[in-house]
């Protein structure tokens, strides 16, 4: 919101160089905070103006002045503005205290519908770790779209067809008991599809009868449509346990089997833009243009793939949805498919392709290496859950044994550690799983987050009633970077949608809560004097802020822990 106003005192007297968006996009944060609040550098102005950057800045600095800066000096290439504490974070608090969960709103959109493909894992399968990114990243994203006034459709868009299932029902059939399916049946269905890899390795013939009774599948064979139906129902029973632990919510299940009978017309389209080619008896679409491999659109035994699912439901998607934006959450390795799936919409001439977007992430890795469903190498979410919450309320067993409901707060403070380790990384980066990091209570973790802001809400409750027209603003240092933080927010939560990174508001109340426990340890927030409505009105502006920024997140701020 100030470096808006630096931006506005700066531009009149520069405007003939640069825009006002030019200069609003050179300001920033100084690095140490005896050096001001904001800093404008002055060397793109040099090339202009034939002068130094110091002197240029000197300039600048003599001619600004305005009643919210203490004082705005030259320090090199840099003019530095020192905002005035007192009114300022009067402003601020006032702010953030009215408008409650509603500040930092950034108004990128009316309303307008963004789709986002996200967790989408494969049916009889286990949840696994793996599984985790896609979820918490689509989702945050989800929340952090609506917060900029999107309307977020979260789509999860199961792996519920393909040669997978061929194999599974193969397996089944040779090995399985429908009691043990029945009584576990994401464990004993992963057993049977680890068993066909294993013996597929010694017998090859049973690769051939995996792709037969996939062939039997899609002409609809009762025997092999039953025990699909059966392997997905069992399986989505799994996955909402754990979807209803990490309480997130999906408003379509519509998977790769959905668009079974919708590709036929997706490939017509193609025909009727003239954009198929044949390849060695397989159809195509040239992306020579773009530079790209040519998209796949069906092989040469007629079986479409990936892509013409996926060009598919986006064409389906745009027809009921509407979509401005279409984002899909999924692993880097599939970068390529999704450049040529978004290209291929626009060779038929649809403009809203220019807004679909992958979102790409890195692995979680178990002892340095990527965890394989195939070979049964996984850590399955389910336990990591189970784990979590019994290790946090092992926590807050030895540190607050009266706390009330507990098995509630430990479950809050479980989870929101497993989401938390997860999105304070950025999502291209690997993430070594350990649930010991997760769940310290100390240094850059959910846990810590989740304490600060239960420590804030216990001052309050002894604090008398808080009355923001008494507020009055605050001057100390400690405050102050409290305040400056705060500012931040709404431009934080921009910086994340724009970017698709979660890890900015992540990485964000991580400061926040550091500089409230050092404010905490310096400043007596209950000393009944002049000052402790502001410095009360100081400590409920950050509960609000640590609440929203975990809320988009995907997590709960408990108030006591």
């Amino acid at each position: 919101m100030y470096k808006k106003l630096v931006a506005e005192q700066i531009y009149p007297h520069i405007q003939q160089y640069v825009t006002l968006d030019e200069v609003a996009s050179l300001i920033e944060k100084p690095k140490y905070t005896d050096k001001g609040d904001i800093a404008f550098p002055s060397f793109t102005l040099a090339k202009h103006l034939k002068k130094a950057p110091n002197v240029i800045a000197k300039t600048l600095a003599d001619k600004l002045s305005h009643p919210l800066f203490e004082k705005i000096v030259a320090d090199g290439p840099y003019v530095n503005f020192f905002l005035q504490k007192q009114e300022v974070s009067k402003t601020v608090l006032t702010t953030v205290l009215e408008e409650g969960k509603n500040y930092g709103n950034v108004p990128l959109s009316q309303g307008e519908n963004i789709t986002i493909d996200l967790s989408s894992p494969n049916i009889a399968k286990p949840f696994s770790m793996g599984h985790l990114r896609s979820t918490v990243i689509g989702n945050a994203i989800a929340n952090i779209s609506e917060k900029c006034g999107y309307t977020p459709i979260r789509i999860n868009h199961l792996g519920d067809w393909g040669t997978q299932f061929g194999k599974l029902i193969v397996a089944y059939k040779k090995w399985g008991n429908e009691q043990a399916v029945k009584e576990n049946p994401i464990t004993e269905l992963l057993k049977l599809y680890v068993q066909f890899h294993s013996e597929a390795e010694k017998d090859t013939s049973l690769e051939d009868e995996g792709r037969l009774w996939f062939k039997k599948l899609e002409d609809h064979d009762e025997e092999a449509t039953h025990l699909w139906e059966w392997f997905r129902n069992e399986s989505l029973k799994e996955f909402n346990k754990i979807y209803e632990l990490l309480q997130i919510k999906f408003d379509s299940y519509n998977g790769e089997a959905f668009y079974n009978d919708k590709m036929e017309e997706t490939i017509q389209l193609l025909q009727e833009k003239n954009l198929l080619e044949s390849s060695d008896g397989a159809e195509v679409v040239s992306l020579e243009e773009f530079a790209l491999p040519p998209c796949l659109i069906k092989k040469s035994d007629g079986a479409t793939l990936y892509a013409t699912r996926d060009l598919t439901a986006a064409l389906y998607r745009q027809q009921h949805y509407g979509f401005q934006k279409a984002v899909y959450v999924v692993g880097h390795e599939q970068s390529l498919h999704f450049q040529q799936v978004f290209n291929v919409l626009k060779k038929l001439g649809f403009h809203w392709a220019n807004e679909m977007v992958h979102v790409p992430f890195g692995f979680i890795l178990k002892d340095g290496k990527k965890m394989s469903t195939r070979k049964g190498k996984v850590v399955l979410l389910e336990e990591v859950i189970k784990d979590a919450i019994e290790l946090a309320a092992n926590s807050i067993e030895a540190k607050n044994p009266s706390l009330a409901e507990k098995e509630e707060v430990a479950k809050i403070v479980g989870v929101g550690a497993i989401i938390f380790h997860d999105l304070k990384n950025e999502r291209m980066n690997n993430i070594e799983f350990s649930l010991e990091e997760m769940l310290k209570f100390e240094g850059s973790t959910g846990p810590y987050v989740q304490y600060t802001h239960a420590r804030a809400c216990s001052i309050l409750r002894k604090g008398s009633a808080l009355n923001i027209e008494a507020i009055t603003g605050l001057q100390d240092e400690h405050s102050w970077n409290i305040v400056k933080l705060l500012i931040e927010f709404p431009s934080i939560i921009e910086k994340s949608f724009i970017n698709y990174e979660p890890s900015q508001v992540a990485k964000y109340v991580i400061e926040l809560a550091r500089e409230f426990n050092k404010y905490y340890s310096h400043v007596k927030v209950l000393t009944e004097d002049e000052q402790i409505m502001n410095r009360l009105a100081l400590v409920q502006a950050v509960t609000i802020v640590l609440e929203e920024g975990l809320r988009l997140l995907g997590i709960q701020a408990p108030k006591e822990m």
